[in-house]
């Protein structure tokens, strides 16, 4: 018998930062991990003005999948970052929307325990085309409203699975730009929280919605955002 191949899904969630040694001691204390790694931000992203970030990798197979991908996206409106076609087995890219997100054919499993994805963007209706077209995500027919915190989109990597994330419009919000925030599974929110405002990192929240899920946005020292969330209320949000 033959199993289905599943659609691309995230699996790897790696820390571009100016402060490795920084970052590390943060994340081990925030998280007790360093999701999938830590690594240098490139001086040619600093000077296009990239910011600490974590960056997502979506699995996409491997014999040429990931040069396949490379034209997929810059047809769809993307811009690839790097490297060239047939040097490594990934590529990053800048979205059609300007969210920075990349592909791999490396099929390690995340020990990240990323349980939430939010897109950030100006145009969630073309985002929810863009993806579901690269990779086969399922969306959502109806839009959440949050009032003051947008409308969501949520979406699953597969037909018939749980909602893993969430498109969310920006229009109206100048403070927050185009990005991927990815939400890590904590046991305490609020020790978490008071964790990272005592290691210098920012926080905002956390944040109740009327689901009764609690959430807060957070960045490290050195400016990268994430979202920290308990597994239960990652259930809730799948839920609405």
């Amino acid at each position: 018998m033959v199993s289905a191949v599943r659609p691309p899904r995230f699996s790897r969630y790696l820390l571009r930062t100016t402060d490795v040694e920084a970052a590390a001691a943060f994340y081990d204390a925030v998280l007790d991990h360093r999701g999938d790694g830590i690594l240098p931000l490139h001086e040619s992203a600093i000077a296009r003005g990239a910011r600490p970030h974590w960056l997502g990798h979506v699995q996409v197979g491997h014999g040429g999948a990931v040069d396949t991908m490379i034209t997929r996206f810059v047809e769809r409106g993307a811009m690839h970052l790097g490297p060239p076609p047939g040097v490594a087995d990934f590529a990053i890219f800048r979205d059609a929307g300007g969210a920075i997100v990349a592909v791999t054919g490396n099929a390690a499993e995340s020990s990240s325990r990323v349980v939430w994805h939010q897109l950030s963007t100006l145009d969630p209706q073309r985002a929810a085309a863009n993806y579901s077209a690269l990779f086969g995500w399922s969306f959502a027919e109806s839009e959440i409203d949050l009032g003051a915190f947008g409308r969501h989109r949520r979406f699953a990597f597969d037909a018939g699975e749980s909602f893993i994330g969430q498109v969310s419009g920006i229009e109206g919000r100048p403070e927050v730009h185009a990005h991927w925030l990815f939400f890590f599974a904590v046991p305490s929110l609020d020790l978490a929280v008071d964790r990272v405002r005592t290691k210098e990192g920012t926080v905002l929240g956390p944040i109740e919605f009327s689901n009764g899920a609690r959430v807060a946005v957070c960045e490290d020292p050195q400016g990268a955002a994430f979202g920290l969330i308990e597994a239960e209320d990652a259930v809730r949000l799948a839920e609405g």
